[in-house]
């Protein structure tokens, strides 16, 4: 196959699909509007963070196979690509640890201030007495929303901390899910509006999906407690960025963000965002997935993906 790879990804990995027998070209440097053009004559796309639009899957009639790596597809057109008789697949479970890890560096860094005392004493000011007031984690109870398997590793680690670790109870749930609830010692509420109700922090592992969109909004917002840590290491779009920062201040809640839902995406740029200028959030550039465990079995996921769609098997389809 001819296989354009349009984002970063490790050079052994390009190299163990050339030895395989693909032509491989690596662009990490194009963007949506250059993938429109760079697509023709390529049967397979991969992609991490570039948006792959409807324009660019139209664009190419030669386009088999759009890989992406990593697990959420929210940056590709998927019907487009249905449409089109594109298969799309991703690499689900594979950066797990990696943002459960900076989940909970969010949740200690908040709690302890340590980004705020970074900052004093680079600056030349000591103020221990004003940063020594932690509430501490010990006995909190986190709120897990969306427990697949980066939930499940967040969860793991909060028991380490001596968090107590609820969820919502959600029917369908495979005997396999169940049985990781039980060995996680997980308590299950029956919505989220309960799950606020109880939480002292808040963490958000769900997709980007019509029915996930602004969930973080008004009418959830008023059942969250003052005092209270949220956590989103999801994607941007599922918090109403106006109606949270609309209450942060009045319920005194501490927010720790990995993404924003209208982040400019790779590489450097300007970003004018209220959410994370505002003192009491806590903001990272999107890196929930950005280390190199991670991106070494995301790697080893999108070659195993394509090796199987040359010998004529689907592997971590996601449908339209």
């Amino acid at each position: 196959m001819r296989i354009l790879i349009a984002d970063k990804f490790p050079d052994d990995a390009i190299e163990e699909l050339r030895a395989a027998g693909h032509e491989v070209e690596f662009a990490p440097d194009l963007d949506a509007e250059g993938l429109v053009a760079a697509l023709a004559g390529f049967q397979c796309v991969v992609v991490r963070g570039t948006r792959l639009t409807a324009a660019a899957i139209r664009a190419n009639d030669d386009l088999e196979l759009i890989v992406r790596a990593g697990a959420g597809t929210n940056t590709i057109d998927v019907a487009a690509a249905a449409m089109n008789s594109v298969v799309v697949c991703n690499t689900p479970g594979k950066n797990a640890v990696a943002v459960a890890e900076l989940a909970m560096g969010l949740m200690l860094a908040i709690d302890r201030n340590i980004p705020d005392n970074v900052a004093d004493l680079r600056g030349g000011i000591w103020n221990k007495k004003r940063w020594s007031r932690a509430r501490g984690l010990k006995g909190r109870t986190l709120g897990i929303v969306g427990f697949g398997d980066i939930g499940a590793e967040v969860a793991r680690r909060a028991a380490a901390f001596g968090l107590a670790v609820v969820t919502v109870d959600r029917s369908g749930r495979s005997e396999a899910a169940l049985q990781r609830l039980a060995q996680l010692d997980v308590t299950t509420v029956p919505d989220l509006e309960s799950l606020f109700a109880v939480a002292d922090i808040i963490s958000f592992h769900v997709p980007s999906a019509p029915g996930t969109a602004g969930m973080i909004g008004r009418e959830l917002l008023a059942h969250v407690r003052p005092g209270t840590m949220i956590i989103n290491t999801s994607r941007g779009e599922i918090i109403d960025e106006e109606a949270l920062l609309e209450v942060v201040d009045d319920k005194d809640l501490r927010v720790g963000v990995d993404v924003y839902s209208d982040e400019p995406g790779a590489g450097e740029n300007t970003f004018n965002s209220p959410l994370a200028r505002h003192p009491r959030v806590y903001g990272t550039h999107h890196i929930g997935a950005s280390t190199e465990q991670a991106q070494r079995a995301v790697a080893e996921e999108v070659v195993a993906v394509i090796q199987s769609f040359a010998s004529g098997q689907v592997r971590n389809q996601v449908l339209g």
